[in-house]
Protein backbone atom coordinates (compact mmCIF):
# COMPACT_ATOMS: atom_id res chain seq x y z
CA UNK A 1 0.00 0.00 0.00
CA UNK A 2 0.98 3.63 -0.73
CA UNK A 3 0.37 6.31 1.61
CA UNK A 4 -0.08 9.47 0.10
CA UNK A 5 1.37 12.90 1.24
CA UNK A 6 -0.72 16.19 1.25
CA UNK A 7 1.93 17.19 -1.58
CA UNK A 8 0.87 15.02 -3.86
CA UNK A 9 -2.64 15.28 -3.20
CA UNK A 10 -2.39 18.92 -4.27
CA UNK A 11 -0.40 18.34 -7.43
CA UNK A 12 -3.62 15.64 -8.31
CA UNK A 13 -6.11 17.79 -7.26
CA UNK A 14 -4.37 20.45 -9.58
CA UNK A 15 -4.60 17.94 -12.38
CA UNK A 16 -1.28 17.86 -12.69
CA UNK A 17 0.29 15.37 -14.51
CA UNK A 18 1.99 12.99 -13.58
CA UNK A 19 0.70 13.05 -10.59
CA UNK A 20 -3.27 12.67 -11.71
CA UNK A 21 -2.98 9.87 -13.97
CA UNK A 22 -0.47 7.77 -11.70
CA UNK A 23 -2.86 8.46 -9.01
CA UNK A 24 -5.77 7.66 -10.30
CA UNK A 25 -4.21 4.25 -11.41
CA UNK A 26 -2.83 3.43 -8.09
CA UNK A 27 -6.38 4.34 -6.39
CA UNK A 28 -8.41 2.36 -9.06
CA UNK A 29 -6.09 -0.59 -8.08
CA UNK A 30 -6.17 -0.21 -4.66
CA UNK A 31 -3.40 0.90 -3.64
CA UNK A 32 -3.86 4.00 -1.41
CA UNK A 33 -4.10 4.36 1.91
CA UNK A 34 -5.43 7.65 2.90
CA UNK A 35 -4.41 9.09 6.63
CA UNK A 36 -6.70 11.35 8.04
CA UNK A 37 -4.22 14.04 9.40
CA UNK A 38 -3.14 14.65 5.26
CA UNK A 39 -6.88 15.16 4.87
CA UNK A 40 -7.54 17.11 7.50
CA UNK A 41 -4.78 19.29 6.26
CA UNK A 42 -6.50 19.38 2.63
CA UNK A 43 -9.56 20.55 4.38
CA UNK A 44 -8.22 22.96 6.10
CA UNK A 45 -6.33 24.32 2.67
CA UNK A 46 -10.32 24.49 1.23
CA UNK A 47 -11.70 27.43 -0.42
CA UNK A 48 -15.46 26.94 -0.11
CA UNK A 49 -18.11 24.33 0.43
CA UNK A 50 -17.74 22.64 -2.66
CA UNK A 51 -14.15 21.84 -2.21
CA UNK A 52 -14.39 20.87 0.91
CA UNK A 53 -17.46 18.13 -0.28
CA UNK A 54 -15.15 17.22 -3.34
CA UNK A 55 -11.61 16.47 -0.71
CA UNK A 56 -14.57 14.65 1.97
CA UNK A 57 -15.80 11.88 -1.17
CA UNK A 58 -12.45 11.35 -1.81
CA UNK A 59 -11.47 10.31 2.11
CA UNK A 60 -14.88 8.32 2.08
CA UNK A 61 -13.64 6.54 -0.57
CA UNK A 62 -10.38 5.46 0.42
CA UNK A 63 -8.88 2.87 2.38
CA UNK A 64 -7.79 4.85 5.80
CA UNK A 65 -5.51 4.95 8.38
CA UNK A 66 -7.15 6.77 11.48
CA UNK A 67 -4.97 8.20 13.99
CA UNK A 68 -5.19 5.11 16.90
CA UNK A 69 -2.47 6.88 19.12
CA UNK A 70 -0.44 7.55 15.99
CA UNK A 71 0.49 11.16 17.97
CA UNK A 72 2.09 9.53 20.35
CA UNK A 73 4.14 7.02 18.65
CA UNK A 74 4.77 9.51 16.02
CA UNK A 75 6.54 12.27 18.64
CA UNK A 76 8.00 9.50 20.83
CA UNK A 77 10.17 8.86 16.82
CA UNK A 78 10.53 12.72 16.25
CA UNK A 79 12.17 12.77 19.70
CA UNK A 80 14.20 10.24 19.30
CA UNK A 81 15.41 11.70 15.81
CA UNK A 82 15.11 15.09 16.58
CA UNK A 83 13.08 15.73 13.95
CA UNK A 84 12.01 18.99 14.89
CA UNK A 85 16.08 20.09 14.34
CA UNK A 86 15.68 18.70 10.83
CA UNK A 87 11.91 20.66 10.28
CA UNK A 88 10.04 17.78 10.19
CA UNK A 89 6.74 18.95 12.10
CA UNK A 90 4.54 16.58 13.83
CA UNK A 91 2.23 15.64 10.69
CA UNK A 92 5.37 14.52 8.83
CA UNK A 93 6.17 12.67 12.20
CA UNK A 94 3.46 10.84 11.82
CA UNK A 95 3.59 10.10 8.37
CA UNK A 96 7.01 8.91 8.48
CA UNK A 97 6.36 6.86 12.01
CA UNK A 98 2.93 5.33 10.34
CA UNK A 99 5.43 4.61 6.66
CA UNK A 100 7.68 2.44 9.18
CA UNK A 101 5.42 0.67 11.25
CA UNK A 102 2.78 -0.25 8.87
CA UNK A 103 5.14 -1.22 5.80
CA UNK A 104 3.89 0.94 3.62
CA UNK A 105 5.76 3.50 1.09
CA UNK A 106 5.43 7.22 1.16
CA UNK A 107 4.46 9.05 -1.61
CA UNK A 108 5.78 12.80 -1.04
CA UNK A 109 7.26 15.73 -2.78
CA UNK A 110 8.57 16.70 0.54
CA UNK A 111 12.48 16.57 0.53
CA UNK A 112 13.36 16.53 4.49
CA UNK A 113 10.89 13.89 4.77
CA UNK A 114 12.61 11.52 1.96
CA UNK A 115 15.98 12.07 3.74
CA UNK A 116 14.68 10.33 6.72
CA UNK A 117 12.92 7.13 4.88
CA UNK A 118 15.27 4.04 3.28
CA UNK A 119 14.26 3.46 0.01
CA UNK A 120 11.97 0.44 0.65
CA UNK A 121 9.92 2.94 2.19
CA UNK A 122 9.43 5.83 -0.83
CA UNK A 123 7.30 5.40 -3.56
CA UNK A 124 8.83 6.89 -6.47
CA UNK A 125 6.98 7.57 -10.28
Amino acid sequence: MILIDTSVWIEFFRGKEPYFSKLVGLIEASDVIAHEVVFGELLQGCKNKSEIAFVIDYWESLNKIVSNGSFIQASKLSFENKHLEKGIGIIDSILISETKQRNLKLWTLDKKILKLLQTQHIYQL
